[in-house]
């Protein structure tokens, strides 16, 4: 008999702001909720109750500009995620940084901080941000390159490992009767110089209590996939069919193997979007509710800046304008190859694509346990290790996911009773890394 455990399926929740849905400021309780810290807590203590791996909150740094017709990531990530830190003891905790705005330094000091505040829960979800509208309040007239962005992406997380690396477990000693507190020998200086970033000097805050905090990634262009085999312990993907799933977690482990790397230490999350109900038409009843509570006009805006379109470009019962989209830049490859791949394959018309795909990721309407059989053929497939939920509205969506999508997805024998590990690693089933042996070099001398 094998002693390996069997692959345990791994749940995040997506906060962003009110929901997923458009019309979740519209229904939800508090249509301000997103800029209270207690509303984050409620969703906080509500993931732990589901015994979720963690809650990921993305960034993107404007706020919806022109129309301003819905909430926005508001709040710098680290700050609502240390409020959950401290009403809860279990779930993790995923921040969003950008390595194209960010100094390594900031981002390696900030998410360890974060790790000892939650007692080793954190991660940092590396982004090249693709918001053209973030460069200007960098003092950048346009975004860099895709390419330049991915490249100071590699170049920040090599420079993000060294620093949580520069201190020895055992650095930290604080023997109040000898009066010796580090031993400076354990510390290790870092001299980083890429292209793009330059470090030189230890991070400030020591070893992270779950060795250093986890690593993820979410982007579905080739550079992306590239930057996720080679560092990432998790990946958030886009993908709408179980073939095109199959595909990306395929190429991703078998790239990370390529890297000399272990194929289960890096997880593979796509994102999936329930609307559900007690039964099938109750389900759709609430899907109903909501688009007519929003109207088409924002999701079609929506789609459109997706695929790097005009609203006017599209028509409803129409299928896409295929003849545009090959000159169309699209600000995530990733988003708009599955949008593309999704429509391409079964004929829809603009209208039956926001039917089935109204923010980007793959949406499901139904009951729980319809729910729960695209996510287990999914996880038995090989097609995901898990999935990053997103919700239609906070607080409802997530707790019909807790108190009834949850409790199925545990009678199969898929997903945990209970947590089994005191760090986000832990419950992911990640080991400590091995020290990155050659993170103080540039990539270009690696």
């Amino acid at each position: 008999m094998s002693d390996t455990p069997p692959r345990q399926l791994h749940l995040n929740v997506n906060v962003n702001n009110s929901g997923r849905h458009p019309a979740a400021w519209r229904v939800q309780p508090d249509p301000l909720g997103f800029l209270d810290l207690g509303y984050y807590e409620t969703i906080g203590r509500l993931a732990e109750r589901g015994k979720l791996d963690a809650v990921f909150f993305s960034d993107g740094f404007d706020y919806g500009q022109p129309s301003v017709s819905r909430p926005w990531q508001s709040l710098d990530p680290l700050v609502p995620l240390t409020a959950i830190a401290r009403v809860t003891e279990h779930v993790g905790l995923v921040a969003t940084q950008s390595s194209s705005f960010e100094h390594a330094f900031n981002i390696a000091r900030a998410t360890a901080s974060l790790d000892f505040i939650s007692g080793g829960r954190a991660a940092w979800n590396v982004v090249a941000t693709r918001n053209t509208a973030a460069a200007g309040l960098f003092g950048l007239d346009e975004l860099p390159p895709h390419d330049d962005r991915y490249e100071r992406a590699e170049e920040t997380v090599r420079a993000v490992i060294g620093l949580w690396e520069s201190w020895e477990a055992d650095a930290l000693i604080a023997d109040q009767s000898t009066g010796e507190f580090a031993d400076p020998t354990r510390i290790h200086p870092i001299e980083f110089s890429g292209r793009h970033v330059r470090v030189r000097g230890a991070l400030n805050v020591p070893r992270s209590p779950q060795g250093r905090p986890v690593l993820l990634q979410a982007g579905g262009s080739p550079q992306g996939t590239a930057l996720a085999s080679r560092y990432a312990e998790a990946v958030f993907s886009v993908s709408h069919t179980i073939e095109g799933g199959r595909e990306f977690y395929a190429d991703v482990k078998n790239q990370a193997a390529a890297w000399g790397r272990r194929p289960e230490d890096i997880v593979i999350l796509p994102g999936l979007f329930p609307v559900l109900g007690g039964t099938e038409r109750e389900a759709r009843e609430r899907k109903r509710w909501l688009d007519e509570t929003s109207g088409l006009d924002n999701e079609l805006a929506a789609l459109a800046g997706t695929l790097g379109l005009q609203v006017e470009d599209l028509a409803l019962d129409e299928t896409l304008p295929w003849d545009l989209l090959e000159k169309a830049s699209a600000p995530s490859q990733g988003f708009a190859q599955a949008i593309l791949d999704l429509a391409h394959r079964e004929r829809l018309t603009v209208r039956e694509l926001l039917d089935k795909n109204p923010n980007g990721h793959r949406s499901f309407v139904g009951t729980p346990e319809q729910v729960a059989d695209t996510i287990e053929l999914w996880f038995r497939e090989r097609a995901a290790d898990g999935f990053n939920l997103n919700v239609d509205y906070f607080p409802d969506g997530l707790e019909s996911i807790v108190d009834h999508l949850v409790p199925e997805l545990q009678r199969r024998g898929i997903f945990r009773t209970d947590y089994t590990a005191s760090t986000l690693r832990g419950n992911l089933g990640l080991p400590v890394p091995q020290p990155l042996a050659d993170a103080t070099a540039s990539p270009a001398g690696s």
